[in-house]
């Protein structure tokens, strides 16, 4: 349920309408401070074609390449697309209609006197929206919190030590913040929020999804991640954890490369957000403030028509055979990797010595061709990585090596995309051997380019194009792009003898293995390539957002704990002066009343009722015109000693399985025999669960068993319950009782019983008694008491289901919390005695 203060701000008409400015979250010279007034308002000035559909695709970086020409008298800056950019290829899965508008930083430093002129131009001819940062800013945001404290945290490594990794900096943090509030503010110039979708990517703008959700309500928003996210343990050690998860929850759609990643966080926001996911219809999704924010599990392909374009160049072909000259009798190994300390290549060229250190038969036959792509940023850790990297190599290389051999040849970047598809061609295995990474291309584009292609087969001579093709793929076990390639030789990185025995594998398959490998690896690259990735998520995106207009839509919280509370149109805050207006006007009321999480928060150890509650409900009792109930899960005794000083309160226990009207009348139990053979039959099986569930415990009621596991690890609890769920209905499958899992429990209780049948009865007996109800309330708070709403929905006069907490209900009101339920009642007990002075009404016993 959600605390008070998040709803603070749900009594005015709008947020949009507040025009304060919102407290200061960054307070470093130099730095953006201040969230800007932010109006929920359509931007008039949003550059969109009418009624075509358009995608802002927002980046850190621009699809763009960026150079200036010095040929001329005065340097201008001229501008191509960059064709390997991935948020330039996902085009290709929209419709030919849609319009596609990129926001991002160029990859170059543009002089502020030129900025608008280059920004106009950009616009105009590239449909790209610059965000031009200062150099300082990039300096922290990019090169610092980027790629040297969020980077290795999310890659499992924590600065430990002052020399081993980046520890958290606040400068730092508040220049991501900032960064993130620029690239805010540019998708805010172009945005027409009512008609377009944003797509934000990667972790370099995790903070975005606030700042656009916190200005525009209904922003239709996902949020792709293409680097790994850590397990919760590795996760929880940062120290904006939660600024972080609550920004991505302000998505309406978050994708993840793999099952493992979605996971991981998906376990980070029941740990620290108390929030649990759903699956339904073969969808994950979570239930975050009346929005449901779903996850996408779905890798990312590569562009084929790309790869096939240039393996038909003329000059490729050339390429290829300048290769397979140089290397002709070797067996060619191949790694393509970015030079930083994730990708493991000084593991991988230690396998290839003790490759060759225990089958001599290879020595001068097989070969390590390692390209290396320049770092993406520069640093201590980098040119530790590089040192030794050539401190292996080298060694290896002068240990095995021969006139016109040697084991490893590295090529240091940058290498043209043809010259690394020639590379692809003429090896016989790529090796992926990357310790952690969020995907990793190389081995689908390396399978695609020893498909061929028609023209590359003819520029080689090779008449027949239908002979088999072959390819082997060494891969770590710990990159996303592993759970696709099921043909593909798995192997731990940090285990050299394993990846050396990968190796060895690899070259000695049976060409037919090979064969059968490489069919099934291109079938499925082929079919899952960059347009069906961007398809699959665009269209869940719209699928995620189709309730956007149904609901109503509140801003709350403050800086970046802001967020959206969306709402049924039916489904409404209970307002005291309303039900006390029609509490006046009615003559025959029943209240019904859960007692956990509804009177008593579910919080509190000592869960015996406080003065207050005894008070306010003995005051609600002598209204005779009342007849009050509490109708709860728990058993008779505990709610007999814990009322026992409200002498006209009806108690309902068990779920209706016992019931009595007032305190001096006898408990009576619902017409169902009770059976209880089957406990003998559930009890051990709970007790198993309870011994190997650390934190669970059993409640034995007279008429139910409940296995609890709030105390219990939240995952291992949850998962055991599950288990404990079909455990008992497979057990008790001839037996009369119903096995239902609960908030934090597993119950089996008798077939028939329900707060529902109870609440039935009650109104039955009222109406035989010639006192129908004209005013009916009931409040309660999880999953049972939805039976009592249910029961009362079609009640004539006036009726009031409220749920306590906002969240999916048959209610049509809700309340906060606690507090705001002994208000209401203590409301509604003062309406009574300011009528003392009026005689009351007798009404019939009902003892």
């Amino acid at each position: 349920m959600l605390s008070r203060s998040y709803f603070n701000l749900l009594n005015i008409d709008d947020y949009s309408s507040d025009r304060t400015r919102i407290p200061r979250v960054i307070s470093v010279p130099g730095i953006i401070s201040d969230f800007e007034d932010m109006g929920s308002v359509e931007n008039p000035d949003a550059v969109s074609s009418v009624n075509q559909e358009r995608r802002v695709i927002v980046a850190n970086q621009l699809p763009l390449k960026a150079y200036k020409d010095s040929s001329e008298e005065i340097e201008k800056w001229i501008f191509d697309w960059d064709k390997d950019a991935l948020v330039l290829q996902l085009k290709d899965g929209f419709h030919p209609d849609v319009e596609v508008v990129y926001v991002g930083c160029l990859g170059v430093e543009i002089d502020p006197s030129e900025q608008e002129e280059v920004a106009q131009f950009l616009l105009d001819k590239f449909k790209c929206v610059p965000t031009f940062l200062p150099i300082d800013l990039i300096n922290k945001f990019y090169h610092g919190f980027c790629k040297h404290y969020l980077w290795p945290l999310f890659h499992y490594m924590l600065p430990l030590t002052p020399n081993h990794g980046v520890r958290f900096d606040k400068s730092m943090w508040q220049a991501y913040v900032s960064a993130n509030k620029i690239f805010a503010d540019k998708v805010m110039e172009v945005i027409n929020p009512d008609e377009d979708y944003v797509w934000v990517h990667d972790y370099h703008l995790m903070i975005l999804p606030t700042f656009l959700r916190r200005r525009y309500h209904r922003v239709k928003l996902g949020f792709f991640l293409h680097s790994p996210f850590p397990s919760s343990e590795i996760y929880r050690t940062l120290p904006i954890r939660e600024e972080i998860l609550r920004s991505l929850l302000n998505c309406d759609l978050i994708g993840f490369h793999t099952f493992d990643y979605a996971r991981h966080f998906l376990s980070c926001c029941s740990r620290m957000l108390g929030l649990d996911y759903q699956s339904k219809r073969g969808y994950i999704g979570l239930d975050y403030y009346g929005r449901t924010v779903s996850i996408k599990i779905l890798p990312v392909g590569i562009h084929m028509g790309q790869i096939q374009s240039i393996m038909s160049l003329p000059n490729t072909a050339s390429k290829v055979k300048e290769l397979q000259k140089k290397y002709d009798g070797k067996i060619v190994l191949l790694g393509v990797d970015d030079m930083d300390m994730f990708k493991g290549i000084s593991l991988k060229f230690m396998a290839l010595g003790m490759l060759l250190d225990e089958n001599p038969i290879y020595r001068g036959n097989v070969v390590l061709v390692q390209i290396m792509n320049p770092p993406r940023s520069q640093g201590k850790d980098i040119q530790e990585v590089q040192d030794e990297i050539n401190k292996v190599a080298t060694e290896i290389n002068r240990k095995y090596g021969r006139p016109n051999y040697e084991p490893i040849v590295c090529v240091n970047g940058p290498v043209s995309f043809q010259d690394k598809v020639a590379y692809y061609t003429i090896s016989e295995c790529v090796v992926v051997n990357a310790v952690r990474d969020g995907m990793n291309l190389v081995p689908y584009k390396y399978t695609v380019c020893r498909q061929g292609s028609p023209d590359l087969d003819k520029a080689l001579g090779v008449e027949n194009s239908d002979i088999p093709r072959t390819s082997v793929i060494i891969v770590s076990e710990f990159i996303g792009c592993s759970p696709s390639l099921s043909g593909a030789i798995r192997v731990n990185p940090w285990d050299i003898c394993s990846v050396a025995d990968g190796m060895v594998a690899g070259i000695t398959l049976p060409d037919s293995e090979k064969q059968l490998r490489h069919e099934k690896h291109y079938k499925y690259i082929a079919s899952h390539d960059v347009a069906y990735w961007s398809r699959s998520f665009d269209q869940d995106l719209e699928r995620a957002c189709a309730e956007h207009y149904r609901k109503r839509c509140w801003g709350i919280g403050f800086g970046l704990n802001s967020r959206v509370v969306a709402l049924g149109p039916n489904f409404r805050k209970l307002s005291v002066e309303h039900i006390v207006s029609a509490y006046n006007n009615t003559n025959s009321r029943l209240i019904l009343l859960d007692y956990d999480g509804t009177m008593m928060s579910q919080d509190r150890v000592d869960k015996s009722p406080s003065p207050e509650v005894i008070s306010v409900l003995n005051s609600l009792c002598n209204d005779p015109k009342n007849v009050v109930f509490i109708v709860s899960g728990r058993g008779r005794d505990s709610l007999a000693k814990w009322f026992s000083q409200c002498e006209r309160l009806g108690l309902s226990a068990e779920h209706g399985y016992f019931t009595r009207w007032t305190k001096n009348s006898e408990w009576e139990s619902c017409q169902i025999a009770a059976d209880v053979e089957w406990k003998r039959i559930a009890l051990p099986v709970m007790e198993h669960y309870m011994e190997a569930t650390d934190g669970s415990s059993i409640e034995q009621k007279e008429s139910a068993l409940v296995w609890h596991h709030q105390e219990a690890d939240p995952d291992f609890g949850s998962w055991q319950a599950k288990e404990l769920l079909d455990h008992l209905e497979s057990v008790l499958a001839n037996d009369p009782v119903v096995v239902k899992r609960g908030q934090q429990i597993v119950e089996v209780k008798p077939q028939g019983v329900s707060k529902g049948l109870v609440v039935k009865n009650l109104m039955e007996k009222m109406r035989n008694k010639g006192k129908e109800a004209d005013f009916v309330l009931c409040v309660g708070d999880d999953r049972s008491d939805e039976d009592m709403f249910e029961a009362i929905a079609n009640s004539v006069g006036e009726v009031f289901a409220c749920t306590v907490g906002q969240k999916p209900s048959m209610a049509k009101y809700y309340l906060d919390d606690t507090v705001d339920v002994i208000k209401m009642l203590q409301g509604l007990s003062a309406a009574y005695v300011q009528q003392m002075s009026k005689p009351p009404q007798n009404l019939s016993s009902f003892e």
